[in-house]
């Protein structure tokens, strides 16, 4: 028997998504995005309001990265989840991590985080069911310690992803089938 649960977030799992920015005095902005995927190959969609510092800064610097969060740094992706660069403008400096500039595109790139895809502003867009920031992946960088050889091991980035449903955060790590090969013994 089903039961309705009254909840519409319920798409699990959720990426939490680090965004990265330069703010106008070229500090660093980090903000926490679980609303986020890849539109195409090579583009990302985030579902942020405009009212985030990170848009304001996105629309001028017309640039930003896109790291996954991992598990040894739940702490700071919350709190960049948490705290508005809007009203902490020393919120990267509080979380301890560091930045270094992309070599692709003017934003940072949090090296803590093992993924991050840097990214070209393309289009902002608005309307009645929210808005996206889209923009153009022109580079991805990986930390040698998640790599397996010339490919990233997803298990040793130990991402997390939000669970709508509770609130919380889980680790993915467990691989548990290889995609576009498993359902082909149900073929006929």
């Amino acid at each position: 028997m089903r039961k309705d649960i009254k909840t519409t977030e319920a798409i699990f799992p959720m990426p939490v998504l680090m965004v990265a920015t330069y703010n106008e005095d070229g500090s660093v902005n980090v903000m926490n995005a679980a609303w986020g995927t890849m539109l195409e190959r090579d583009h990302v969609i985030l579902n942020l309001t405009e009212t985030h510092k990170t848009v304001k800064n996105i629309k001028e610097r017309k640039a930003f990265t896109v790291s996954i969060a991992d598990a040894a740094h739940l702490v700071e992706a919350d709190y960049f989840g948490v705290a508005s660069g809007n009203n902490t403008p020393d919120k990267f400096a509080n979380s301890g991590l560091t930045a270094v500039k992309s070599e692709h595109v003017d934003a940072p790139i949090i090296q803590e985080f093992p993924l991050c895809m840097e990214c070209e502003f393309i289009e902002y867009q608005g309307g009645a069911y929210g808005c996206g920031v889209i923009g153009k992946v022109v580079n991805t960088t990986a930390d040698e310690k998640v790599m397996d050889g010339d490919k990233v091991d997803i298990s040793k980035v130990a991402a997390i992803a939000f669970d709508p449903y509770t609130h919380g955060y889980y680790k993915v790590t467990e691989r548990v089938g290889e995609a576009f090969k498993d359902g082909l013994q149900l073929k006929k």
